[in-house]
């Protein structure tokens, strides 16, 4: 059990975290990815509406912290492909045909970091 304060520290900890480029740039090509009308056919197909901003700073945000949890002092791109589902997948939603032929959106999200 952790006490407030000492929460609070490992919070702070995690925010001031450097994040490397390559990172950032997984992050807003997979964010980006994942929104229709950017480019990818798979997408335009099976997503009605994707991820927000927010989306991007929450997974930054879960990067660092599994980074921290790792005994790492940086998030790495392998970060982003293992958080990739567990952030967006509630923060998209799929087409009536996606859903029509079976298609979740964890299958769409699990493709879209395979790009990254």
């Amino acid at each position: 059990v952790l006490q407030p304060a000492r929460l609070k520290e490992i919070q702070t900890l995690i925010r001031r975290m450097p994040v490397p480029e390559s990172v950032v740039e997984a992050i807003l090509k997979l964010v980006r990815s994942a929104r229709p009308g950017q480019g990818n056919a798979e997408t335009d197909k099976h997503v009605a509406w994707g991820p927000g901003p927010r989306a991007s700073q929450a997974l930054n945000l879960c990067t660092r912290a599994r980074a921290l949890y790792d005994g790492r002092l940086a998030p790495s791109v392998d970060d982003v492909r293992a958080l990739a589902e567990p952030v967006l997948q509630h923060r998209m939603a799929l087409t009536f045909a996606a859903r029509a032929e079976g298609t979740s959106v964890r299958d769409v999200v699990a493709k879209l970091a395979k790009g990254i």
